[in-house]
């Protein structure tokens, strides 16, 4: 399961960036892009601007509760299977295993003096590395330009010196994390496992040793029959295949990734000297009380679905569904008024008084749409267009205009003489029923 999701989220991971999605000539083609000079981030058919951030943020928020409801049902699972530095972590060991050989053939390679081999060996094994952080790297940034242009780029010189700043650091991270520091980013920097206790309960499925069927334990002595001793021959395969280095008999740790390859290697030795599996295995501390008492133990969905999964999923549910529903609700037309603070009005030669604002106008649509502006809320008070001949504005495809507006109230007008005077402001498309609006204020003579 390791490696199938391992390949299924590197896959993604590189080719994402890849994938082409005609939006039209004035949007770039790429499916999922983070267009940071238009400040735009695109997502199939999905296009979020600026000021719909609240969707961000609501992915992030499901983002942690999915965290809690995974953690809280079955442990450390995204940290043992789907964590960045676990999934890096887990190819290189496979690098390093396709090279070295085997733990023990690597243990010697690393004890001996250095040969021959063992520069070449080491050399491979380095390089190999670093292709694959450079390939990490080089992904990352794809997803903030177009891949094609920016590959091209970068290998005739052309690209920013950003980008190859940014490929450079996730270059070497990633080769340092992944191939030198390892388990000591999950135990000494990661927070999570600081804060993983509280997501989780008795209820909680994690990874266990069944001591009371273990122990005592010992050798196994060919031909010789040990009644008083348990299964486990202390062969320490569990913890030879640990990747934080950790001996799960020693009870649940903070170090434990909840990977499971401690109990496929437990596993492997009790098929081989024939005793029973599930010497290392799922185990939730309810259960544990159970089968030490020789009782049956819950099943596996007694486990999952319980009142705080249930109560994680329905959060993240409901705020996916909110989305979901904004996403579809929304208006592809939007307006912001402010108002000019310096001056905030001026009294005009016949009395009359004038504020400006500067409009901005987005066209969040694939065609140029002419904008209408119009204002209600205060008698006497009239609209100009600064560099317009009438109240029309044409807004280009996706993209988003700024105008300066002037109202102006008559002399006698209660706006002009008056303190401050709500106005809302009008846009609204031609030939289309949808109007938008923004509400603001006048700044009279007594202002």
């Amino acid at each position: 399961m390791k490696w199938w999701l391992l390949a299924l989220m590197l896959g993604i991971y590189y080719v994402t960036p890849w994938i082409r999605w005609d939006r039209g000539p004035n949007l770039p083609d790429q499916a999922v892009l983070l267009d940071l000079g238009n400040r735009r981030f695109f997502f199939f058919m999905v296009e979020i601007w600026p000021h719909e951030f609240y969707f961000v943020a609501g992915l992030l928020i499901m983002a942690g509760i999915g965290l809690f409801l995974f953690t809280s049902a079955l442990g450390r699972v995204w940290c043992g299977y789907a964590c960045p530095q676990t999934v890096w972590t887990d190819l290189f060991i496979q690098v390093e295993r396709w090279i070295e050989g085997d733990r023990n053939a690597r243990l010697r390679l690393h004890r001996q003096r250095w040969t021959g081999e063992k520069i070449g060996k080491y050399s491979l094994k380095w390089t190999v590395w670093f292709l694959i952080a450079m390939a990490t790297g080089g992904a990352w940034v794809f997803y903030f330009a177009d891949a094609p242009t920016l590959f091209v780029e970068l290998f005739t010189g052309q690209a920013h010196p950003v980008a190859y700043i940014t490929v450079l650091i996730l270059t070497m991270t990633t080769f340092l994390f992944g191939g030198f520091f390892r388990e000591q980013v999950c135990i000494y920097g990661c927070p999570w496992p600081r804060i993983q206790a509280a997501m989780m309960d008795e209820d909680t499925i994690t990874i266990g040793y069944r001591d009371w069927r273990g122990e005592p334990r010992g050798k196994l002595k060919k031909g010789q029959a040990a009644p008083s001793q348990g299964d486990c021959i202390d062969c320490m395969a569990c913890v030879n295949v640990c990747p934080m280095g950790i001996d799960i008999r020693d009870g649940q740790q903070l170090a434990c990734i909840t990977c499971g390859l401690c109990i496929d290697a437990c596993d492997d030795v009790m098929d081989r000297i024939g005793k029973p599996r599930g010497l290392i295995g799922y185990l939730a501390l309810s259960d544990e009380i159970r089968e030490r008492g020789g009782e049956t133990p819950k099943s596996v969905w007694s486990h999952v679905f319980r009142p705080r999964t249930i109560l994680y999923t329905v959060l993240w549910a409901g705020i996916g569904l909110a989305l979901i529903v904004a996403l579809f609700l929304r208006s592809d037309i939007d307006m912001s008024v402010s108002p000019i603070r310096n001056p905030t009005h001026v009294v005009l030669s016949d009395g009359a008084v004038r504020n400006a604002y500067d409009v901005r106008l987005r066209n969040m649509h694939g065609e140029p749409r002419p904008f209408i502006l119009s204002h209600t809320g205060a008698e006497g008070i009239t609209l100009a267009l600064e560099g317009q001949p009438g109240l029309v504005v044409m807004v280009p495809a996706d993209e988003q205009l700024s105008q300066r507006v002037y109202l102006t109230a008559r002399p006698d007008s209660p706006a002009a003489v008056g303190h401050q005077t709500p106005v809302r402001i009008w846009a609204s498309i031609d030939g289309e029923a949808e109007r938008i609006y923004a509400d603001t204020i006048f700044n009279g003579r007594n202002q």
